[in-house]
């Protein structure tokens, strides 16, 4: 068995780790979760390995009236969200933080993209087992 073998099958592994951790997430978000509006209140500009991107801030009010800023997970293009534009919001109510935009391409975009680098990397290890 080769090393890339070895490596591109536990790249794999790890991506449907992910993959299905945030399945089990959306799915109580989902089940349990609590719906609210939310504001995009700023864009703050990031720069990581693709370049400089804008990354939007959301605030919104939990249960307990507390005021909870956060950021999609998910970045890249067609992910962005105006200043001031109201979305809605769903949390684990004994925990703000776990909170997503309700869009399907910030809940269920990141399960589908995660699933589907890991089915690449899986057939690359088994493509690579196969031609050495």
């Amino acid at each position: 068995m080769s090393i890339g073998t070895v490596m591109c099958g536990a790249a794999a592994m790890l991506l449907f780790a992910a993959a299905l951790r945030e399945i089990v997430v959306v799915r109580r978000l989902r089940q349990r979760g609590t719906r609210t509006q939310g504001l995009v209140v700023d864009n703050v500009r990031t720069t990581d390995s693709d370049g400089p991107m804008w990354v939007p801030v959301i605030a919104f009010t939990d249960q307990r009236g507390y005021r909870v800023e956060f950021s999609p997970r998910v970045r890249g293009s067609g992910m962005g969200l105006a200043t001031g534009r109201e979305v809605g919001v769903v949390y684990l109510p004994h925990d703000p933080q776990t909170a997503r935009v309700l869009m399907w391409r910030h809940t269920v975009g990141p399960v589908v993209f995660t699933f589907f680098g890991a089915i690449v990397f899986l057939g690359a290890a088994v493509w690579i087992a196969l031609a050495g």
